[in-house]
């Protein structure tokens, strides 16, 4: 049960076909020369698909990595503040008070977070006795010291990767 349009194409087809087996050797080179360049035609296109969807396969990866990045760096932006507190309590503790074992169990607590930090990636930025470096360093004031270089640090910075995620706040000497 055909329809007369799949009838008619079905006709034409068989004519062609009778018309190029018939010996006409130019239709028969026409015929597959035609042919021919359909066959690069799709290959050609195929190639460009291919190629596309390598290239979305590349910026997919590098999207879901720059992701957890960016989630990564914005909790542990979030962490610093507490690491600064735990260095300005274990600074501040009375020396009569050093050798308490509470006081040894925050030491401890203070350096299991350092290592958490360093094997996600995170490094302080040196900065006490260096030259300042405005991509690295903030500075929040200046005093009598070496032109040029940190006289001292007020809070901490870090680096992830390498990207600054907090500038060092320092001190810079006027010379």
């Amino acid at each position: 049960m055909t329809t007369e349009r799949e009838d008619e194409a079905a006709e034409a087809a068989s004519s062609e076909g009778d018309a190029a087996t018939a010996g006409d050797p130019a239709s028969l080179n026409a015929l597959l020369e035609e042919e021919r360049e359909k066959a690069q035609s799709f290959y050609a296109s195929w190639q460009r698909a291919a190629a596309d969807y390598q290239n979305y396969k590349r910026r997919v990866e590098e999207e879901r990595s720059e992701t957890a990045r960016f989630a990564n760096a914005a909790l542990i932006i979030n962490l610093l503040p507490l690491l600064d507190d735990l260095d300005r309590a274990l600074h501040n503790v009375d020396a009569a008070l050093a050798g308490l074992t509470w006081v040894d169990g925050i030491r401890l607590i203070q350096r299991k977070f350092l290592g958490v930090l360093e094997m996600a990636g995170v490094q302080e930025i040196p900065a006490d006795g260096q030259t300042f470096d405005p991509a690295v360093h903030e500075a929040v004031s200046q005093g009598p010291g070496e032109e040029g270089k940190v006289i001292a640090v007020v809070q901490k910075g870090y680096r992830l990767g390498d990207r600054v995620i907090r500038p060092s706040m320092v001190v810079v000497g006027q010379g």
